[in-house]
C-alpha cells in the first residue's frame, strides 16, 4: 500500500485520483503508525512551508516521515513535499525543515510573474526510473514561488528555466521529489505516478 500523507495542507484528492487512474493501490492517511505499515510514501502539499512544517509537528508525522525514508522505503515528494526535505527555507524567516537532503528554500527573483504558475519543460539531467518514458522537454504543470538550492549537484535529476534555472526534480536513492505536480500534468505526470508506483512495487 502506498501512503499519501494527509497533514491538513495539498491536494490529496487529486493526486490519490492521478494514481487510481493508472492502477496503483493508495490510501490516505493522517496517523503515524499509518506511515510506519506503508510499504511507499507520497507527501504532496501546496500553501506556506512554515505551515507544513507545524502541520506534520502538530500531528506528529514527522518521525515516521524521517523514519520511513532513512529505511529506503520508497519516497515521493510533490511541489511543498520536495521543499521540506531541505535544511532550510527562507520564506517567512528562516524555517527548519526535515533535513533530509542538504539545501535551502528560495523565493524567485525575477522580472518574471511570480508565482510561477502554468506549463513549463524539462531539462532532464540525471534520468530517475520514475522518468522512464519521459522525453526531454516535456511539458509539466507548476505553481510555486520559491524553489530548492541543493548543496549536492548530484541530487538534481531535472531542471527547469523561470527567469533562473531551478532543479525542478531531484532523486537520490528511494527519495523522487518534484517541484512540479505530476498529478496535474496530463499524460506524463500519470506517467511519472505509474512509474513510481513499479518502482513501489519491485522495492
Amino acid at each position: 500500500m502506498i501512503a499519501i500523507v494527509d497533514y491538513g495542507m495539498g491536494n490529496l484528492r487529486s493526486v490519490e485520483k492521478g494514481f487510481q487512474r493508472v492502477g496503483i493501490d493508495v490510501r490516505v492517511v493522517s496517523t503515524s503508525q499509518a506511515i510506519d505499515d506503508a510499504s511507499a510514501v507520497v507527501l504532496p502539499g501546496v500553501g506556506a512551508f512554515r505551515d507544513c512544517m507545524r502541520n506534520l509537528e502538530q500531528k506528529s508525522l514527522t518521525s515516521s516521515l524521517l523514519k520511513s525514508l532513512a529505511a529506503g522505503k520508497p519516497f515521493m515528494g510533490i511541489c511543498l513535499g520536495l521543499q521540506v526535505l531541505f535544511t532550510e527555507s527562507e520564506e517567512f524567516g528562516l524555517t527548519a525543515g526535515l533535513n533530509v537532503l542538504p539545501g535551502r528554500v528560495v523565493r524567485f527573483r525575477t522580472d518574471l510573474k511570480v508565482p510561477h504558475m502554468g506549463w513549463n519543460t524539462i531539462r532532464i539531467l540525471n534520468r530517475p526510473p520514475i522518468l522512464e518514458g519521459i522525453r526531454d522537454g516535456s511539458f509539466f504543470y507548476f505553481v510555486h514561488s520559491f524553489y530548492v538550492v541543493p548543496e549536492e549537484s548530484g541530487v538534481i535529476a531535472t531542471t527547469t528555466e523561470y527567469g533562473v534555472t531551478f532543479p525542478s526534480m531531484v532523486w537520490k536513492d528511494n527519495i523522487f521529489a518534484t517541484q512540479f505536480h505530476p498529478e496535474k500534468s496530463q499524460q506524463s505526470g500519470l506517467t511519472v505516478l505509474k512509474n513510481f508506483g513499479a518502482f513501489a512495487r519491485r522495492a
